[in-house]
């Protein structure tokens, strides 16, 4: 039998994190000055770190960040957060802005509490942002029930998301591996979306080990190809401190206070 390749190590796990990292900030309290450290901290002190996959901010930070950012890291907002309302015309509001500043990508939550709601409002979201990339929030942590998120994910691909994305980071419970593997199989399943839609966990992944066990899902269930920054992310902010640590071969810090992104 041929030997299984050697796990990776917290160096190469690093880079795949930062890599494919969605540097996150979604405070109530959020300035403009808060979103220009956002994006010095997204492109590093130090050319040889890498930088992120993107920022994602407020809509009415987007066009602040895209004029700081380098073409090669994305700007990304979120609509309809963190609540995830049925006000399908808020939804497009806030996707319209994103588009019209200059966005690149949409994080939108469906209605999870009223799913009847949920085709009619993607549906309208995803018209708005054509062209763009798409990312479905689910709520996983809100809905709970297994059959319930495999619905949501049915729903947010029928409407023609382009990733899924577990958690808002705003409610008691985020990211989870069980969530991660019924969204994962959910696109493994689609034949249209299998080889085309992405994963993203967001919420309470603090750390490089924290990403190893959703870099490791992703690969289990959509292979090896599916990691990288087309079609996985991870929605965080205080992570990018255990990156940093782990690429400069020194002690960890210690991790974000829990609530944080």
């Amino acid at each position: 039998m041929p030997t299984p390749p050697a796990p990776p190590t917290a160096l190469q796990t690093a880079r795949t994190a930062l890599a494919c990292l969605d540097l996150t900030s979604l405070n109530d309290n959020d300035t403009p000055a808060d979103i220009e450290r956002l994006c010095q901290r997204a492109q590093g002190q130090h050319p040889s770190r890498g930088a992120v996959a993107a920022v994602c901010v407020w809509p009415r930070f987007v066009k602040q960040a895209r004029a700081l950012l380098p073409p090669q890291i994305a700007v990304a907002a979120v609509a309809n957060f963190p609540d995830g309302s049925s006000d399908l015309q808020r939804a497009v509001q806030d996707t319209a802005q994103i588009v019209a500043a200059g966005g690149q990508e949409v994080d939108v939550v469906i209605p999870y509490r009223d799913l009847a709601a949920a085709p009619a409002l993607l549906a309208a979201v995803r018209r708005e942002c054509a062209g763009l990339r798409l990312k479905v929030i689910l709520e996983t942590g809100e809905l709970q029930d297994e059959a319930l998120i495999a619905h949501a994910c049915h729903i947010a691909l029928d409407a023609g998301a382009d990733f899924l994305k577990t958690s808002t980071g705003k409610t008691p419970v985020s990211a989870t591996p069980q969530a991660a593997r019924v969204l994962l199989q959910a696109i493994a399943d689609d034949r249209t979306a299998r080889g085309r839609v992405g994963f993203k966990p967001s919420g309470g992944i603090r750390t490089v080990a924290d990403a190893a066990l959703y870099i490791a899902l992703t690969q289990e269930i959509l292979g090896a190809d599916a990691v990288t920054p087309s079609r996985f992310r991870i929605g965080a902010s205080g992570i990018l401190n255990d990156i940093e640590a782990v690429l400069a071969g020194g002690p960890h810090p210690a991790a974000a206070a829990a609530g944080t992104y």
